[in-house]
């Protein structure tokens, strides 16, 4: 432990770390979790892992202002009375968007979200305050949150809310958006709002999963029509959190009669043995068939059709694994059996944020549920190796089972039903395609998922991911092979918070993101922002092309054979790429020695920015060589005849070098001074004429002080006379002496006035009647404070400093300054100071190489 928590330390101190608190949250995950395999999970290595499969950073990111806020992107906003919008309805044909939040429910137009407000309150008084009077918290649990919205029928819509710790579901009109009936819902709703929940009505049943109530386990059930089902306690017994579900059309041109089946997705503490204790939980799919009605005897309303499986979300070789499932998106394949989900994955350890992406086929999980079972034995999880009865426990009634005269699941065997009833767990884990993650992202704790298949103009079919975070951002991203290409990633709030829920609208080619504080319309592309063909074809976007003037999207195009794109390379396509064409030129004039900072703003985070200098590309960026290279440009160091010349900055991306800026930059030498300081006609050395034009300041600066010191010696002295003369005096003035030598060291009080180094104070003294008392001294009168002589008014040393840094245009800041061996020039000539001081130091080499802070 001692060698994890030194390595961690050195990591933080010594390495070029962007997010120091990453570091500190591993350290304590260090401390307090076991690490596994043995391996230190510092950010370097997480890094290296990011890097290696995946992409980690976005290419372009839009933040505040300067994205929706400003309109750059045309988003649509919605912000109602209501707050923690959850619940999203999207009716694509109508073009109707539901949206259910707390204590309403919402109808917008999906056109444009923000020019509709059409509410229905869900308020219930009465329920509130006895929701109150049984402690419950009246910020978050006192209200009736929407956790389900759906399509009932052709004229009416069913929704279910916690409604204040007692769930009810009611029916809406669609015509008149007004309820019509209410009905008992805690069968239906869970009655924490924060509870996991999923739920849908497929031909008018209705299935729901979540924990329903205090007392009850999570389970999966049907709760309309009669008669209803649920999940036999024994398998349900580790759930914890739903997350999604759906529902597939599997007997559509079946070659086996099979039927239609639901599939839930969730997390459950983990009950199997592993070689790693800190795996407490593990990410599960289950599956029920759609015609299952439960046992004659054995399973009675109960689920005969259960099964569930692992999914696997982890990079094997260094065993890191992703248990946490925190969203899941279904995609329908043309042949439903070709189907496939990416599901989102968090790591068990909070402090920690990282997330992943797995991609799963349907067939893998098909070869799963048909695989062997697992089996409780003596308090552990093993696979059964025994004798499986016939037909399959678990499986959907099929021609086989018909076959049997098996029909439902009623006229299933009861040897049959209780196999199924203790061995609902399969002992085949379902392993994400490739094996590994197609995203890594160590900076967020992704939230939601939602995915569009888009057909790219190579006519390969494209996987668009839109990710939201636990900060209210969205990440638009393809993926391209195994691998996912973060496009942009747009900030939609303002204020950080989780998206709650996405939709997609082919129709309106837009994404609807809804967090607690709104809704967000936004567009599905914004091939706008790309304004020259290598920055669209850079982008790798599906959904833009270049068409010779303007990357615009390639669906607005009926004949497409003019349109460029490259979304396999991202580098292919564009003509005179390299040219000057849109390259920002620039002049520079500089004298020798001063430095100067060349910018060059690179505003995709996947390019590396390349200078050259006379079209020789510039090497061994630092100190040593005048160069240093940055975020924000070039800076050439203490310029000289030699640096003159053309420079350009290019980034590099993808391989292709894309010219940015054009810089022309002349170094003038610095005019020999007219004559030395003490007159004489022999110039000074180079090194010092930056000197010359600070002797004037130098000179006044004197004079002036000396003035003011002589000033106030006579106005003391006034005063002092003037207060010893006065006949009706009740107090006197008596004049002390201050020591102001450069080193600050005090001397005596009773010192002579005269005396080099000292100034006057004055110190009010009251009369006596006692003369063998002496009197304590009172605070002295208001007046300015002298000036110390080791400073003057505006903060310069009055001698001259022993280290300057050199800075721009020949100006220069004292950084340090000497105690010993000077005198104040208050009282010495300032040339024969400053010919004594350079005389000491014409030897002395000055600092030439000065680091960054002196830009």
């Amino acid at each position: 432990m001692f060698s994890w928590s030194c390595f961690l330390c050195c990591h933080l101190v010594y390495s070029k770390v962007a997010d120091k608190d990453s570091v500190l949250h591993l350290f304590i995950s260090v401390q307090i979790f076991p690490i596994i395999d043995q391996t230190v999970l510092s950010y370097e290595w997480i890094s290296m892992l990011s890097t290696r499969f995946g992409h980690v950073f976005p290419r372009f990111f839009l933040t505040g202002s300067l994205s929706l806020f400003a309109g750059l992107l045309g988003c649509n906003h919605f912000h109602g009375a209501a707050v923690n919008y959850s619940s999203l309805l999207l009716e694509d044909g109508p073009g109707l968007l539901y949206v259910g939040a707390r204590e309403a429910i919402y109808k917008l137009d999906t056109t444009n979200i923000s020019d509709t407000d059409i509410s229905l309150s869900v308020t219930s008084s009465d329920q509130k305050r006895q929701c109150l009077s049984k402690g419950k918290n009246n910020q978050t649990e006192c209200y009736n949150h929407v956790r389900f919205l759906d399509r009932y029928n052709d004229t009416h819509l069913y929704t279910c809310g916690t409604h204040a710790f007692r769930p009810r579901c009611a029916y809406i009109d669609v015509a008149r958006f007004t309820f019509v009936r209410f009905e008992e819902g805690k069968e239906k709703c869970p009655y924490d709002p924060t509870k996991g929940y999923t739920g849908f009505i497929i031909d008018g049943e209705m299935y729901s999963a979540s924990q329903y109530e205090f007392h009850n386990i999570p389970d999966i059930r049907r709760n309309f029509p009669f008669p209803n089902l649920r999940t036999d306690d024994s398998p349900t017994r580790w759930l914890l959190d739903f997350v999604g579900s759906a529902f597939l059309r599997e007997s559509i041109n079946s070659s086996i009669g099979d039927d239609d089946k639901l599939y839930f997705f969730f997390t459950e503490r983990n009950t199997e043995p592993t070689a790693y204790s800190s795996q407490t939980k593990v990410a599960r799919v289950a599956r029920v068939c759609k015609g299952d009605i439960g046992g004659q005897r054995t399973l009675q309303r109960k689920w005969t059709s259960f099964l569930k499986a692992r999914l696997v979300c982890a990079i094997p070789d260094y065993e890191l694994h992703f248990n946490v499932l925190r969203s899941v998106f279904v995609v329908e394949g043309s042949n439903i059996h070709n189907s496939f989900f990416y599901g989102v994955f968090g790591l068990e350890w909070r402090n920690v944020k990282m997330s992943a992406v797995c991609q799963y086929s349907l067939r893998d999980v098909q070869t799963a549920f048909d695989g062997p079972y697992m089996e409780l034995q003596d308090t552990k999880w093993r696979e059964y190796t025994g004798k499986v009865p016939e037909p399959r426990p678990g499986s959907c009634i099929t021609d086989q089972h018909r076959a049997l005269l098996i029909n439902s699941s009623r006229d299933l065997p009861d040897n049959v039903l209780n196999f199924a009833r203790r061995h609902a767990l399969m002992s085949r884990q379902i392993q994400p395609v490739g094996g590994r993650p197609v995203l890594l992202q160590r900076s967020a704790d992704y939230t939601k998922i939602a995915v569009k298949q888009v057909v790219g103009l190579d006519g390969r079919v494209y996987d668009m991911l839109f990710i939201g975070t636990d900060e209210g951002w969205l990440h638009r991203a393809v993926k391209i092979r195994n691998r996912v290409h973060i496009i942009e990633e747009l900030q939609l709030f303002k204020k950080k918070q989780p998206i709650n829920n996405m939709v997609i609208s082919q129709k309106q080619n837009s994404i609807y993101v809804s967090a607690s504080t709104g809704v967000v319309q936004v567009p599905l592309s914004s091939c706008e922002r790309y304004t020259s063909c290598y920055d669209c074809v850079f982008a790798r976007d599906p959904l833009c092309g270049w068409d010779g003037r303007a990357c615009a999207e390639i669906a607005a195009y009926t004949n497409r054979y003019s349109l460029v794109q490259d979304i396999q390379m991202g580098s292919r396509g564009c003509t005179n790429i390299t040219s000057d064409g849109f390259v920002m030129h620039r002049t520079r004039a500089v004298m020798a020695g001063d430095d100067v900072l060349l910018q060059c703003e690179i505003r995709s985070n996947l390019a590396t920015p390349h200078w050259t200098l006379n079209g020789q590309q510039l090497q061994g960026y630092g100190v040593d060589f005048g160069y240093r290279t940055g975020t924000d440009g070039l800076l050439i160091i203490g310029t000289q005849n030699q640096q003159s010349g053309h420079y350009r900055c290019y980034a590099v991306e993808n391989g292709v070098w894309v010219p940015v800026r054009s810089y022309v930059v002349r170094v003038q030498p610095v005019p020999p001074p007219a004559s030395h300081l003490s007159g004489s006609p022999t110039a000074l050395p180079e090194k010092f004429q930056n000197y010359r034009h600070m002797e004037a300041m130098y000179i006044s600066l004197v004079a002036v002080l000396g003035g003011l010191c002589l000033v106030l010696t006579l106005v003391l002295l006034y005063v002092s006379f003037c207060a010893r003369n006065s006949p009706n005096r009740s107090s006197h003035f008596e004049l002390k002496t201050i020591s102001s030598h450069c080193n600050g060291r005090t001397e005596g009080r009773s010192r002579a006035m005269s005396r080099d180094g000292e100034f006057l104070q004055i110190v009010p003294v009251d009369i006596q009647t006692t003369p063998s008392k002496e009197p304590p001294p009172a605070p002295p009168l208001p007046l300015p404070p002298p000036l110390p002589a080791s400073e003057y008014a505006n903060g310069l040393s009055a001698t001259l400093p022993s280290v300057l840094r050199k800075m721009n245009r020949n100006s220069y800041v004292l950084l340090s300054q000497t105690d010993t061996e000077m005198t104040s020039p208050l009282y010495h000539s300032f040339t024969e100071e400053l010919n004594r001081i350079l005389e000491k130091r014409k030897h002395t080499q000055l600092d030439i190489q000065p680091d960054e802070s002196s830009v």
